[in-house]
């Protein structure tokens, strides 16, 4: 989230006809994140997040927006997008689709424990399993075709060790993707950005024995589908890893696949092929961290991400020393 087109206090006022939310009491801009315009805006009728969708087509936003609704009745937490006065879910603001939706209680924790992966891994798998009736299909827009086109343009800016391992992991996963395995696995739709600060939590009711309560999922505008295997190891890959080495912690990362099996138990070719997921979530986000830090867009509160932290991650999920029987250990 970060803020491309600047609203004022005019457009926020012209906006807000077009719902029935009361009257504005407070109105702020959300600097963290690098794709969507974001806003805090709370009213005398409840909080809420409003989003200008910079790269998302019109034809492209109903996926997002219904999936949350699909996933919220299906006991899932994730934000609820407001509809207009007159129906629709999303409207135009300075020509680009824009959209409400409720802001969700909790904060992020930004140093989760074993107790925070379990709650996260548990509500993974029965968000995958409550996708499984979603009517649309839209792919992941982040996966193997968008890096087949992204890493030549940010192969001038990096040095030779990095080519040769953008250029050796592409080719690696290019065969990893044309496999018979890969194609048995299961999907769905998928969170594909379930990091740290996209996830709330808040304190638990004293009498249910844990020491925190999951408040909810949201920012989905990187969903799509997926294998439900890359949704989970792109969260593993943040929310269970040492931040300096990039190394798997043990605890957590046997935390969140233990509480993920309880609702949905492994196949075996996602036991097979858990360390090539590994290697394909740190891609993903090496080349996008690559391809913003070096080709940024203008942003009034943009903070791009440091790209070598997933470098860091790519090489250790590659020395395979923390991720060889993570996944078959907790079968």
């Amino acid at each position: 989230m970060a803020v491309f087109t600047v609203v004022t206090d005019t457009d926020l006022a012209q906006w807000m006809r077009h719902y029935d939310l009361g009257e504005i009491v407070d109105f702020r801009g959300i600097p963290s994140g690098i794709e969507n315009s974001n806003f805090f805006v709370t009213t005398t009728h409840g909080a809420y997040v409003l989003t200008i969708f910079e790269k998302l087509t019109a034809e492209q936003l109903p996926f997002y927006l219904d999936l949350m609704r699909h996933l919220a009745s299906h006991g899932v937490p994730a934000p609820d997008p407001v509809p207009r006065n007159d129906g629709a879910l999303f409207g135009l603001l300075h020509g680009k689709p824009t959209a409400f939706v409720t802001k969700l209680a909790g904060s992020a924790e930004l140093a989760p424990g074993v107790e925070h992966c379990a709650e996260v891994g548990q509500m993974l798998a029965r968000m995958h399993l409550a996708g499984r009736d979603f009517e649309h299909r839209q792919p992941n827009l982040r996966s193997l075709g968008w890096w087949q086109q992204t890493v030549p343009v940010v192969l001038p800016f990096v040095g030779d060790a990095q080519r040769e391992l953008l250029e050796a992991e592409l080719a690696h996963q290019t065969a990893f993707f044309a496999s018979s395995d890969y194609a048995a696995m299961p999907e769905g739709p998928c969170h594909c950005d379930l990091f740290r600060d996209n996830v709330l939590f808040a304190p638990a009711a004293p009498d249910t024995g844990h020491s925190v309560r999951l408040g909810g999922f949201f920012d989905f505008y990187f969903a799509g589908c997926d294998k439900w295997l890359f949704d989970l190891a792109v969260t593993v890959n943040d929310w269970c890893v040492d931040l300096t080495t990039g190394r798997l912690d043990p605890a957590r990362t046997e935390a969140m696949l233990r509480a993920y099996q309880t609702v949905r138990p492994f196949t075996p070719e996602e036991l097979r092929h858990w360390r090539d997921m590994l290697r394909a979530g740190a891609y993903r986000f090496w080349v996008s961290r690559l391809y913003d830090f070096y080709l940024p867009r203008t942003a009034a509160l943009l903070q791009p991400h440091d790209p070598t932290h997933f470098e860091r991650i790519l090489r250790e999920r590659l020395s395979g020393t923390d991720t060889l029987s993570a996944l078959s250990s907790c079968n």
